[in-house]
C-alpha cells in the first residue's frame, strides 16, 4: 500500500489541482439546494421579494410605517428613501445594507402590516390582553369607543392618535413589539418573520405600482440562471477531474508496470520459479489494472466524498431545520450495512487473486500444450481441469457480487426512507410555521448528499481492499532482490579469450533437499569444443545455465578468463556468451529480427552468414518473403528443426567468444547435425564451444567430453579415451551406435 502511495508522488501537483477542482465541484453541488430553496420560498411563495423593506412605497404608507418606529428607526427609515412625487423609492440596493435595514426595521413594518387589517376577534383579544397587563388607560375600552365599527379594521390611526395624546408611550410601543416578536418566535421564528415581511413588501410595492409578476419572473430567471451557471461550472470541474484522474491512474499503472518489468528482468531463474510465470503475468496485468482503476476512483471519490459530507453537515445546520436526528439515524443505518458487508466479504477478497493466478496458470498450460492435448485425446480432461479452476473463481466472485449487489438496494432503501421521514417530520413543522417548504426541500437534498457521500466511500471501501491486495502482490515482486546480481565495481571484460573453468562447483536449487551438482571441475578452452553428455536429469543443462549466471553456484567457483563470474559485470559477461537454450524460443516478428535479436547492428551479410552456418539458409530463401517472413509468438509457424536452427543463427549473429548449445541439435537430422558442426568448426573454431547433447554422434569429434552421472563427473576425455576408460560413456555409446560404428571393422576383427 505504501508503494502505491509512493507512486503518486510524481503527480502531487496534478493531485493538488484535482483536489482544488473537487472542492469547487463540491461547493457548487452544495450551493444548488440553497438555490432550490430560494426558488420555492422566495421566488414562488414570496413572489421574488427577499426583504421586508419595500423597493417602492406610497407617501401615505411611508408615514403610516413610522407609527410603530422609535426616533432612531424613523431616522434610518427616512434616510433610506428618496421622494419621487407621491412615491418613495429605496436608495439602498446592496445586500449588506438591505440586510441591515431588514434587521432594524422589519418588526415595525410587520406591526404596520398586522394592524392595517385586524379582525374583530383579534382586536377584542388585543384590548383584553393590554388591560390584563395593567395598562390603566385600556381598562374598559371597547372597539366602539375607539370609533371602529367596520372589519377588518385599520388600527394604525388609533395607535397614531394614542401616541400623539401620550396614551401610548415609547415603552408601551416596545412592549407591543416584544409581544409580536414572542408570537413570531412561537409560530416559527425567522421563517414566519420573512413570510410576513414578504407579504408587507408585496402589498406596499403593488400599491406603489410595481409589477410584482415581472419582479417574480425576474427573480426566478436570475436564480435559475445562477443554478445553470453553477451546474456548468460543476460539470466542467467534473470533466477536468475525470481527465486528470484518468491521466494519473494511467501514469501510476505505467510506472508500476515499468518497475515490475525492470525488476523481473533482473530476476534469476530462481525468482522466476518462485513466483511462477502465470503469477508474474497476473501481477503485471490484472493486479496493476486493479490498482490503476482504484487510483482513478480514489482521486474522484475518496477526496470528493469527505468534502461533500462535511459541507452537507454545515449546510444542514444552516437550514435551521432542527432535524439532526434524521441524518444521524441514516448514518447509523449505513454504518450497520457497511459493517455487515465487510464482515461477510473481506475474507473473500484475499483469495480472489490467488484463484486468478491458478486460472491463468491452467489456461496458459492448456494453450501452450494444445498439440499434446490433441495428440493424446485428453481434451475432456483438460476441459474439466479448466472448468474446475474457473468454477472456483466463479463461486468466490458470485459470493462477492451477491453481497455487494445487496449494498445498493439497502442504501437506496435508507435514502428513500430518510426522504419519507424528512417529508413527514418537515410537513408537521411547516404546518406549525417552524419551517418553509423550500427549507424542507433543501434539507432533503443535503441529507441525500451526505448519505451519498457515505455510500461512495463505502464503494471505495470495497475496492480499496482488493487494490491493497493487488498492491501488496506487486510490491512483493518489486521488493524481491535477485539472488544473482552485480557486485559493486564489477569488472567489465576486455581482450576476451573465452576460457571457462569450473572449480569444485556444487549447486542446489532454491528450496531443494539436495544438490543437483557436486564437485564439478573442468576447463573449456578457447578454440576447443567441450561436450557434456549423460542420462536425463544428471545435471547437464544445470551446468551450462551457471555459465551466463542464470543461477549462481552454491559452492566453488566458475571463472571466465581467470575471473570469477560473480566479479564480472553481468551485461559484459552475457555479451560474450551466445546461449542457445534447451527450450527453443522465438519472438513474434520476422526471421531477420529474430536472428539479430542479440545484435541489432548486424548487417545483412552477418545475418546471411549466421543463417548459412546454422543450416537455415535453404528454408529461409525458399520462403516468399525470405528474411522478412513473419514469425509468430514462440515460433509456432515453423517446424521444430527450423526453430532450432534460427535459435542457433541468433547466437551466431552475436559473434560471442563462448557458444553454449544446450541440447540444441536434438531436433536436427544427422545429416544437418553433421553439416552444422562442420560449419561451426570452420567459422567459429577460435571460440569456446560448449555442447550439451544426448546423441553420441553429435559430440564424437569434440576435443573434450564430460560424462555426467547423478550430478557428478563420471569421466572426462576424448571419445576414444572414454570408450576404453569410462563405463558410463561406453554404455551410452553402445546404446546409440553399432559396435562397427564405435570400434571400426578392424578392431572388431
Amino acid at each position: 500500500m505504501g508503494r502505491w502511495l509512493k507512486t503518486l508522488r510524481p503527480y502531487w501537483f496534478v493531485i493538488l489541482i484535482i483536489t482544488g477542482l473537487l472542492f469547487i465541484q463540491a461547493m457548487c453541488d452544495l450551493r444548488l439546494p440553497d438555490y432550490t430553496s430560494k426558488i420555492i420560498d422566495t421566488g414562488i411563495q414570496a413572489y421574488g421579494i427577499q426583504y421586508t423593506v419595500p423597493e417602492k412605497i406610497t407617501r401615505d404608507e411611508f408615514y403610516n410605517a413610522e407609527i410603530f418606529m422609535d426616533e432612531k428607526e424613523k431616522e434610518l427609515w427616512e434616510s433610506s428613501y428618496t421622494q419621487n412625487g407621491n412615491i418613495y423609492e429605496l436608495k439602498e440596493h446592496d445586500e449588506e445594507g438591505l440586510d441591515r435595514l431588514d434587521e432594524a426595521l422589519s418588526m415595525s413594518l410587520i406591526l404596520d402590516s398586522q394592524f392595517s387589517s385586524v379582525t374583530e376577534d383579534s382586536l377584542n383579544q388585543l384590548l383584553k390582553q393590554m388591560a390584563d397587563e395593567g395598562d390603566p388607560s385600556m381598562a374598559g375600552v371597547t372597539p366602539e369607543a375607539l370609533g371602529i365599527t367596520e372589519y377588518p379594521a385599520d388600527l394604525r390611526p388609533v395607535f397614531a392618535q394614542m401616541s400623539q395624546s401620550g396614551a401610548m408611550s415609547v415603552t408601551d410601543l416596545e412592549n407591543v413589539k416584544t409581544r409580536m416578536q414572542e408570537q413570531i418566535d412561537v409560530m416559527g421564528g425567522e421563517n414566519i418573520r420573512k413570510s410576513m415581511g414578504a407579504v408587507y413588501a408585496k402589498n406596499m410595492e403593488e400599491m406603489a405600482g410595481v409589477d410584482i409578476t415581472a419582479k417574480q419572473q425576474g427573480y426566478l430567471w436570475s436564480t435559475g440562471g445562477m443554478m445553470i451557471l453553477i451546474a456548468a461550472i460543476m460539470a466542467a470541474a467534473m470533466i477536468i477531474v475525470s481527465l486528470l484522474s484518468s491521466k494519473v491512474g494511467a501514469g501510476v499503472g505505467r510506472d508500476m508496470r515499468e518497475k515490475i518489468y525492470s525488476r523481473v528482468m533482473q530476476f534469476s531463474n530462481a525468482e522466476i520459479e518462485k513466483f511462477s510465470s502465470a503469477s508474474l503475468i497476473t501481477r503485471t496485468t490484472n493486479d496493476i489494472q486493479q490498482i490503476q482503476m482504484t487510483t482513478v476512483m480514489a482521486l474522484r471519490i475518496m477526496l470528493f466524498s469527505p468534502i461533500m459530507a462535511i459541507g452537507g453537515v454545515v449546510r444542514v445546520a444552516s437550514t435551521g431545520a432542527d432535524m439532526w436526528w434524521v441524518i444521524g439515524l441514516a448514518i447509523l443505518c449505513i454504518i450497520g450495512i457497511i459493517i455487515f458487508l465487510f464482515t461477510l466479504v473481506m475474507p473473500k477478497f484475499k483469495t480472489v487473486q490467488k484463484i486468478v493466478d491458478n486460472v491463468n496458470r491452467v489456461t496458459r498450460e492448456i494453450i501452450t500444450g494444445l498439440p499434446v492435448i490433441r495428440a493424446f485425446g485428453t481434451e475432456k480432461k483438460e476441459e474439466k481441469r479448466f472448468s474446475d479452476a474457473s468454477y472456483d473463481l466463479y463461486k468466490v466472485q458470485l459470493f462477492i457480487n451477491r453481497a455487494i449487489s445487496f449494498m445498493l438496494p439497502a442504501f437506496m432503501f435508507v435514502m428513500f426512507g430518510v426522504s419519507a421521514l424528512i417529508v413527514w417530520v418537515g410537513s408537521q413543522r411547516i404546518d406549525a410555521g417552524m419551517m418553509r417548504v423550500g427549507q424542507m426541500t433543501a434539507f432533503i437534498q443535503y441529507a441525500m448528499q451526505i448519505i451519498m457521500s457515505f455510500v461512495m466511500l463505502t464503494v471505495m471501501a470495497v475496492m480499496v481492499p482488493r487494490a491493497a491486495v493487488a498492491a501488496n502482490r506487486v510490491d512483493e515482486v518489486i521488493k524481491t532482490e535477485s539472488s544473482v546480481k552485480n557486485k559493486e565495481n564489477a569488472k567489465k571484460l576486455s581482450s576476451v579469450r573465452g576460457d571457462v573453468e569450473f572449480k569444485d562447483v556444487s549447486f542446489a536449487y532454491p528450496g531443494a533437499d539436495g544438490k543437483v551438482l557436486e564437485d564439478i571441475t573442468f576447463k573449456a578452452e578457447a578454440g576447443k569444443t567441450t561436450a557434456i553428455i549423460g542420462a536425463t536429469g544428471c545435471g547437464k543443462s544445470t551446468i551450462v545455465q551457471l555459465i551466463p549466471r542464470l543461477y549462481d553456484v552454491t559452492e566453488g567457483s566458475i571463472t571466465f578468463d581467470g575471473i570469477d563470474l560473480r566479479d564480472i559485470d553481468m551485461a559484459s559477461l552475457r555479451s560474450n556468451i551466445g546461449y542457445v537454450p534447451q527450450k527453443r524460443i522465438l519472438f513474434s516478428g520476422d526471421i531477420r529480427s529474430n536472428i539479430t535479436y542479440g545484435n541489432e547492428s548486424a548487417t545483412d551479410e552477418d545475418v546471411a552468414n549466421a543463417a548459412r552456418i546454422a543450416q537455415a539458409e535453404d528454408f529461409i530463401e525458399a520462403k516468399e518473403k525470405g528474411y522478412h517472413s513473419p514469425i509468430s509468438q514462440g515460433g509456432s509457424n515453423v517446424s521444430g528443426g527450423q526453430n532450432q536452427r534460427l535459435s542457433i543463427a541468433r547466437a551466431l549473429a552475436k559473434h560471442p567468444k563462448v557458444y553454449v548449445f544446450d541440447d540444441s541439435f536434438s531436433a536436427l537430422d544427422l545429416k544437418t547435425d553433421r553439416k552444422l558442426r562442420a560449419a561451426l568448426k570452420e567459422n567459429v573454431g577460435d571460440s569456446t564451444i560448449i555442447i550439451v547433447a544426448q546423441r553420441v554422434s553429435t559430440i564424437i569429434d569434440a576435443d573434450q567430453i564430460i560424462v555426467m552421472e547423478n550430478g557428478h563427473i563420471a569421466g572426462i576425455g576424448t571419445h576414444g579415451e572414454l570408450l576404453s576408460g569410462c563405463a558410463t560413456y561406453r554404455e551410452i555409446a553402445e546404446s546409440q551406435m553399432t559396435a562397427e560404428e564405435l570400434y571400426g571393422k578392424e578392431v572388431l576383427a
